[in-house]
């Protein structure tokens, strides 16, 4: 669908790719709507876009089913919201594996949903839900990632299916490593060889085509990692040697342990 004029929120809008993101929607949206659970990470980037604000913490329900009854009129929503939820499984408690999965899934599926009813209900919208290349490729230290990831994808293309005939339109976006912002940037973990990153500018780029062309599905990351995911769906066994050879595991350790205050 076109973006002009549209009304169009933006969760997780305060770090990771959540400003790429709104800068690339700013244009056209009318109008542009932030979202994070903090307003005062938000301030300067609102002021700049002359865009509204809603705090919503992802991790409780209350907010958002708050969120999606003050957004309900939106025409296009980037569910881009999420906590890095890597390490070892046997590193996290119960009570950690629930708030990743609050976060990660339940509140992406839950906001989509609350949003779609009133989208189906004219005739028109798009829902895009932001994964990762982990939601096709399982690696040592991803396991709460990988399964939030590979459900964010499962729940997007299926539901794609679902609003189809009811006018909406759903995109699910897969980035590989991103540079300069995001949860693999703020590690500062360097890639074995061979791997790449992309921009996060490109991942939003990549977001507004899939809109404006109404895609199920868009990786974003170099040759190398999208076969390598392809490969993990073809044969998990192989994948899982060759991630292992290249190192896979000692950079899934440093990145957890930059992270482990975020869970």
């Amino acid at each position: 669908m076109s973006t002009l004029n549209r009304k169009t929120l933006i969760t997780g809008a305060a770090g990771g790719l959540g400003k790429s993101l709104a800068l690339a929607f700013a244009p056209t949206a009318s109008p542009l709507v932030l979202s994070a659970r903090r307003l005062d990470q938000l301030t300067d980037l609102a002021a700049d876009l002359g865009a509204e604000t809603i705090a919503a913490d992802m991790e409780d329900r209350g907010q958002v089913a708050e969120l999606a009854h003050s957004a309900a009129d939106v025409d296009i929503a980037i569910l881009n919201a999420a906590l890095p939820a890597s390490g070892d499984i046997l590193e996290y408690d119960v009570a950690q594996i629930d708030r990743a999965i609050e976060v990660n899934l339940r509140a992406q599926i839950v906001l989509a949903r609350l949003l779609a009813e009133s989208m189906a209900s004219r005739g028109s919208g798009h829902i895009v839900f932001i994964s990762s290349l982990s939601g096709k490729a399982a690696s040592a230290g991803t396991t709460l990632y990988s399964a939030t990831k590979f459900g964010v994808r499962g729940a997007s293309l299926a539901m794609r299916q679902d609003l189809a005939p009811r006018g909406v339109g759903v995109s699910v976006i897969c980035p590989g490593f991103v540079s300069d912002a995001g949860m693999f940037a703020d590690t500062g973990a360097k890639l074995p060889t061979g791997f790449g990153t992309v921009t996060p500018e490109k991942v939003a780029a990549a977001t507004l085509r899939a809109v404006e062309k109404n895609l199920a599905e868009v990786d974003v990351a170099p040759i190398a990692l999208r076969l390598g995911a392809a490969m993990a769906q073809i044969s998990p066994a192989l994948y899982a040697r060759a991630t292992s050879k290249a190192g896979g595991r000692k950079l899934s350790d440093h990145m957890a342990e930059q992270q482990r205050h975020k869970r």
